[in-house]
């Protein structure tokens, strides 16, 4: 490529992108976005050739672009940079890469949302009735907070996997790699009802091997669970953000602030890297604070 304007090197490169990287579409275009935007702002400054840019100018392009973006955008963007211009230096077309000294932003975690223990309350109390259906969903409300488990994990649960004389459950994580939680005395009590009085109503005519059964006597889906949810928890009156996976953050969280060690935390919740498992640590820090700011006398101005 002897041609370096801006026009060619960004085809060339995105050429490179769709062929030899194989990126896709979305990211193609994510790419593309990014290198326009690039592009009016070198022109902007009159800079008529990606070659022409050093570090100091992508610096101020990163600095004014951040207040459009977010943290996530943010770090895409130079990613896209770095990309580009790595290719501009394999191609020749630039002897040092101006992106090396540019330093990633931190990339803000979203704290997951959280129930209190009354509200854990009010959702599974949505579900009371003495039908299968009924005595089903109870279970899966109780085992979703009492366990903390992903709703694939909780569909995956086959009746073998219960222990109920060591009260512990069988859970088939990402990877199939298998954990023993224990399941406490609500959710054991709802499930051995379930077991008694409602999944043999819910058996076709082929029995099937899973906990959960729908209509049909086949697995529950998670679309299934996820329904279940969103009912119940309009129901209960909680927000409509709620999810099978706030179960699995309130229970990690209510586990912190009752005093469990985080290792604890992640092995219950399956994590390979603690540093997942951490983000919890944040949850329960606020809920530090805000206990404090309510019951300690000096908390507040009067």
């Amino acid at each position: 490529m002897s041609d370096a304007s801006w026009d060619p090197a960004l085809d060339n490169f995105m050429a490179h992108c769709g062929a030899e990287k194989g990126l896709a579409m979305a990211s193609l275009e994510a790419t593309r976005f990014d290198l326009a935007r690039l592009r009016r702002w070198a022109e902007a400054e009159g800079i008529s050739a990606p070659i022409s840019l050093r570090d100091n100018h992508l610096r101020s392009f990163l600095m004014e672009s951040a207040g459009e973006l977010g943290p996530s955008s943010r770090a895409r963007l130079l990613s896209t940079l770095r990309s580009f211009f790595k290719f501009l230096l394999a191609e020749n077309l630039i002897s040092v890469d101006p992106t090396t000294t540019l330093i990633a932003p931190r990339r803000g975690r979203k704290l997951p949302a959280v129930l209190t223990l009354n509200q854990v309350e009010r959702l599974i109390e949505t579900v009371d009735g003495a039908r299968p259906a009924d005595l089903r969903d109870r279970s899966i409300l109780e085992i979703l907070y009492g366990c903390g488990c992903r709703v694939s994990e909780l569909c995956g649960l086959d009746v073998t996997d219960l222990d109920r004389s060591e009260a512990t459950l069988l859970l088939r994580g990402k990877g199939r790699k298998q954990r023993l939680v224990p399941i406490g005395e609500p959710a054991l009590e709802a499930v051995g009802l379930y077991l008694r009085a409602g999944r043999s109503d819910l058996t076709g005519k082929s029995p099937d091997a899973a906990l959960f059964l729908n209509q049909r006597g086949g697995r529950l889906s998670r679309v299934s669970v996820w329904n279940l949810i969103k009912k119940s928890g309009a129901a209960a009156g909680l927000p409509e953000s709620l999810s099978p996976h706030t179960l699995r953050h309130t229970y990690a969280t209510h586990l912190l602030e009752g005093g469990a060690d985080l290792r604890v935390v992640q092995e219950l919740l399956g994590h390979a890297d603690i540093g997942t498992t951490e983000i919890y640590t944040h949850i329960d820090r606020a809920w530090l604070t805000e206990a404090w700011l309510g019951a300690h006398p000096r908390a507040r101005r009067k």
